[in-house]
């Protein structure tokens, strides 16, 4: 699980969250942090997919079945959106089963509900497939609770 290889793309999207955020403050609807992200990663030049339908997996196996996701960075990093007055266990769960279903190892949940933008980075052991909280510099915290 070598998560810090992210680390420098993680940096960049939380940072052009943080863009959207002082530019369009908190409280709109997600679409429109949605595209406003779109913007903000094109303006900065990060390679990103918006509404992004990814394919699902079952023990090896690709399914027919795909999730839209909101923004993937890159080909590894799932960025939920939320706008809401508090993050709450569901949002990080459905997080959690978007990067295992997806086999996605880094996600990201923002959201733009709060005077401050909030942000949580999480990592998936594909091994063991549990999801752990981690810092600013990629190094696990904890395995993340989805209760």
């Amino acid at each position: 699980m070598d998560f810090k290889k992210y680390k420098l793309i993680v940096y960049k999207t939380i940072g052009a969250a943080m863009e959207v955020h002082s530019e369009l403050n908190w409280g709109l609807l997600e679409p429109v942090y949605n595209e406003a992200m779109h913007l903000e990663l094109q303006d900065q030049d990060i390679q990103h997919e918006t509404l992004k339908s990814v394919p699902c997996y079952y023990k090896n196996h690709k399914m027919e079945k795909h999730y839209q996701m909101d923004i993937v960075v890159g080909n590894d990093v799932i960025v939920e959106l939320k706008s809401v007055s508090s993050l709450i266990p569901a949002h990080r769960a459905q997080l959690f089963n978007y990067m295992r279903i997806t086999r996605k190892p880094i996600g990201i949940l923002i959201n733009f509900g709060q005077p401050r933008l909030q942000g949580e980075r999480y990592g998936l052991d594909a091994v063991t497939n549990e999801c752990y909280l981690l810092d600013k510099d990629m190094n696990i915290v904890h395995v993340a609770e989805e209760k």
